[in-house]
């Protein structure tokens, strides 16, 4: 269990809260204290979830024994937790094994591959926990660049993405900070799964070091994924494109397809046609 990321992760997922959002505001024990920070406080956290006060900030002070699958049912029903909050609260707390190897799995499935080679014209490429891209089709090299002339350490989809950024690729407002939030939900999982995998130690310090958003949304522990993101594609042939980016959970493989589609009938949708 890592006690220290477990405090960590409940704090901040509690200072997230407002009396306001907990529907049964009636269960808040009542307090004289004017509030002067944001979020709920320990006694309210603990009365939602049925705990005692001391031990639930014993587990903020990363002080309290392992808790039970019951005891992190209620607090996660307490922290309104999303089904993405939850598996990252059992993780933390060790109800869910790491995986048995050191570092995230290379070997792309059969039907994963055959289900890349069946999108024609979908630009796509698969990754894996640590956002390596590990297989692609011809439309995504036609539309992004030619993997195959990478390295292994270059095919990373963060680092193709801080190489082209502000050249071949922009974002829609918003979008590249959604895009950072999305990386950081997908590592941090990541490293809870495969904690003693030293290369994914290194890619998540080298992204906090150089992106302000990714640093911002790991330490606040964001885990809620972000299945589609807008960008705009400056293509060297195609001039400037308006594509949806989308990822989707290969279940049970520890991979991810990412597939470009753009809105049906635009001269983006058009464009991708000609790849």
């Amino acid at each position: 269990m890592s006690s220290q990321e477990l405090a960590d992760f409940l704090r901040r997922r509690r200072e997230d809260l407002r009396p306001e959002d907990v529907q049964a505001e009636t269960t808040l024990p009542p307090s004289r204290r004017a509030r002067r920070t944001p979020g709920l406080r320990r006694e309210e956290v603990a009365a939602l979830a049925q705990v005692s006060v001391s031990y639930y900030e014993r587990l903020e002070q990363a002080r309290a024994p392992r808790p039970s699958p019951q005891v992190l049912s209620a607090l996660a029903t307490a922290l309104q937790l999303t089904d993405a909050e939850r598996d990252h609260l059992a993780r933390l707390a060790g109800q869910v094994l790491p995986a048995e190897n050191d570092g995230t799995p290379e070997h792309v499935p059969e039907d994963a591959q055959q289900l890349l080679g069946r999108l024609d014209g979908i630009p796509a490429y698969i990754v894996n926990d640590r956002q390596d891209i590990v297989a692609w089709n011809a439309a995504a090299a036609a539309l992004i660049t030619d993997f195959s002339r990478l390295t292994p350490d270059e095919r990373n989809l963060t680092r193709i993405s801080t190489r082209f950024r502000g050249t071949l690729c922009t974002g829609a407002p918003g979008s590249e900070s959604e895009f950072s939030q999305q990386v950081a939900a997908q590592l941090r999982a990541a490293s809870v799964l495969y904690p003693t995998d030293k290369v994914l130690a290194e890619l998540i310090n080298e992204f906090a070091t150089h992106d302000p958003d990714f640093a911002s949304s790991w330490r606040n522990h964001a885990v809620r994924p972000i299945p589609g993101v807008r960008k705009r594609l400056h293509h060297p042939t195609l001039g400037e494109l308006e594509i949806d980016r989308h990822t989707l959970s290969l279940p049970g493989s520890g991979f991810s397809l990412v597939m470009y589609t753009a809105e049906v009938g635009s001269p983006s949708a058009a464009a991708l046609k000609s790849l």
